[in-house]
């Protein structure tokens, strides 16, 4: 056996080109399934702590995915509201420690507008509980004050005491504008990879004063009540979108939550944010499926270049194979020194790419992490990623397998026939 590995080594390196550049294709395709499973992995992670460390999320009586939706993710709208004295009575309960109220239905230039209160800096985490940060400047302190998300404030290139307005309605193009009541840039939070990045943060009393002269959706006909009048009104809201419950003991999540859903003044929902999400990235798992089926065909297509170039390469050492056997090899033997080749190709091949993969982890890190909020994991492979590595190599070994037939079937006459 050690003879056989000698020779196969020595055989590798009489066709050092055509190794290296197996190796290299081999490399690149596991690197490139590890890395789409690790992008993948780190992706599911981040959306499911898009929310963290918040035990409800409630709303009007709605579907599961519809409720988070609207609420976390900003997409849609809410089937209803939900009233100021409901909210207050259950945010009162005696096991809530902390609530977030959010009003949405305003947007600016494409972006969405949330109303909510300074609880919101203070209790809003995601990633493995993570708290917001400010880049520059401080939570909303005047009526109107507002606070950028990272993202709206790159893209509209926003800074610290500008003035904005805000638009009626969600759309991306509004002809119905809150001009007399123009806000000021108080804030701009550090990038999170959520839709926080992608939301202008004001109070509820700010919703409330841009529409003390509104009704139904538009302005009252000979009613202009001006930002300052506005300061001396009652600005309480009369109801909210939405709003995140946290517990003083998860213990009581799903007493709560049957309180909330059993309400009597109104219909609502209260759901876990957890199961919501796994129920919503679930309905997405097309999309994941599709990265892997990719990732494995390009797999496929680095074992299928090694199969050719073993292939390609048998016509040309078929006097090398008959002189083996001429000296006494076996056919066995033959078979053994191929399959070999085709082993060490694969697992040499491997265990470059994990390192091309940790490479590019590290090149690339810093950029998913600011531009896309993925926090890409450096640590040590995972059991999942030890048995992807296990079928790449497997799968070369395999491969092997057909040169190595088909070496055994030369004879010794073949070998030495001369091929014109």
């Amino acid at each position: 056996m050690p003879i056989i590995l000698h020779l196969t080594w020595k055989s590798l390196m009489n066709r050092r080109a055509t190794v290296i550049l197996t190796l290299l294709s081999i490399a690149l395709s596991t690197a490139l399934l590890l890395g789409v499973e690790r992008v993948r992995t780190e992706a599911r992670g981040s959306f499911a702590n898009t929310i963290s460390g918040t035990d409800l999320v409630v709303g009007a009586r709605s579907g599961t995915v519809q409720l988070l939706l609207y609420s976390v993710f900003h997409i849609g709208n809410a089937t209803n509201n939900i009233s100021w004295e409901s909210y207050q009575k259950l945010a009162s309960h005696p096991k809530v420690a902390w609530t977030i109220p959010l009003s949405l239905g305003d947007s600016h230039r494409g972006y969405r507008v949330l109303g909510t209160s300074t609880e919101f800096f203070q209790h809003y985490q995601y990633a493995r509980r993570r708290n917001l940060e400010f880049a520059y400047g401080v939570p909303f302190n005047d009526l109107y004050d507002a606070v950028l998300g990272a993202e709206v404030a790159e893209k509209l290139g926003y800074q610290l005491g500008q003035d904005m307005v805000v638009s009626h309605g969600a759309g991306k193009v509004s002809f119905t504008k809150h001009t007399d009541k123009p806000f000021r840039v108080a804030g701009i939070l550090k990038r999170t990879g959520t839709p926080v990045d992608r939301t202008v943060h004001v109070s509820l009393a700010a919703i409330e004063a841009i529409h003390i002269d509104w009704r139904s959706g538009a302005p009252l006909p000979g009613m202009n009540v001006s930002a300052e009048k506005t300061r001396n009104m009652d600005l309480t809201p009369r109801t909210v979108t939405a709003f995140l419950v946290g517990l003083k003991s998860r213990i009581a999540v799903f007493q709560v939550q049957r309180v909330i859903n059993d309400y009597a003044q109104e219909p609502l929902s209260a759901v876990l944010p957890g199961v919501a999400l796994q129920e919503l990235w679930n309905m997405m798992g097309v999309a994941e499926n599709a990265l892997l089926v990719v990732s494995w065909a390009v797999v496929l297509v680095g074992l299928t270049g090694m199969l050719t170039a073993i292939l390609a390469s048998l016509n040309e050492r078929r006097r090398e194979m008959a002189i083996l056997r001429s000296i006494g090899a076996r056919p066995w033997q033959i078979s053994l020194l191929l399959a070999g080749e085709a082993s060490i190709l694969a697992t040499f091949g491997a265990l470059f790419g994990v390192c091309l993969l940790y490479g590019a982890i590290l090149a690339v890190r810093p950029i998913a992490e600011t531009s896309f909020g993925l926090s890409l994991g450096i640590g040590l492979l995972t059991s999942h990623e030890w048995m992807l590595l296990g079928l790449v190599i497997s799968a070369g070994l395999i491969v092997g397998i057909v040169p190595a037939w088909r070496a055994y079937r030369l004879s010794l006459a073949d070998g030495m026939t001369i091929r014109i």
